[in-house]
């Protein structure tokens, strides 16, 4: 289970996933100079070099969470190449739906002061979600060089 490199790959999906809760995914000045990022987690200020939590965002967060962990669970259904596989495509498919939640929720926060979303504002957090799906891709290339493996050694016996 650890040895196999879809492991590894999987892995760093959890922790490239879990790198949302540590990056803003939106960064911003609002109509009064003060600076904004918005996190997973909620929309933070900076007062005095002080991040004060404007508002929050548990559901979201609670969603990343579970987003993030799945890749670890899936690690343990390696008896099962196809469900993994299976696994690893609804992972890709919950990634997209927490881009389209996170744009979303951003585009919320900032119509409300009549800004978009422009390309100086996306922070590292919306880079991330393409990162982890790249590595759940590796793994799949990975789970499927196993099932050739496997294939090539039914027929040797």
């Amino acid at each position: 289970m650890i040895q196999r490199i879809q492991t590894v790959w999987l892995l760093a999906a959890t922790v490239t996933l879990l790198g949302l809760f540590v990056f803003p995914y939106v960064s911003f000045i609002d109509l009064v100079g003060l600076g904004k990022k918005i996190f997973i987690t909620g929309t933070y200020s900076s007062l005095n070099n002080e991040s004060v939590r404007e508002s929050s965002t548990f559901a979201l967060a609670f969603y990343a969470g579970v987003v993030a962990i799945l890749p670890v669970v899936i690690v343990f259904f390696y008896k099962n190449r196809k469900r993994q596989i299976v696994f690893i495509f609804v992972e890709m498919l919950l990634i997209a739906l927490l881009g389209f939640w996170m744009y979303s929720s951003a585009d919320t926060v900032l119509n409300l002061i009549t800004q978009k979303i422009r390309p100086g504002n996306i922070g590292v957090g919306f880079f991330l979600l393409p990162l982890a799906i790249i590595f759940l891709s590796m793994a799949i290339g990975g789970i499927r060089k196993d099932e050739k493996l496997i294939k090539s050694a039914n027929r040797l016996r």
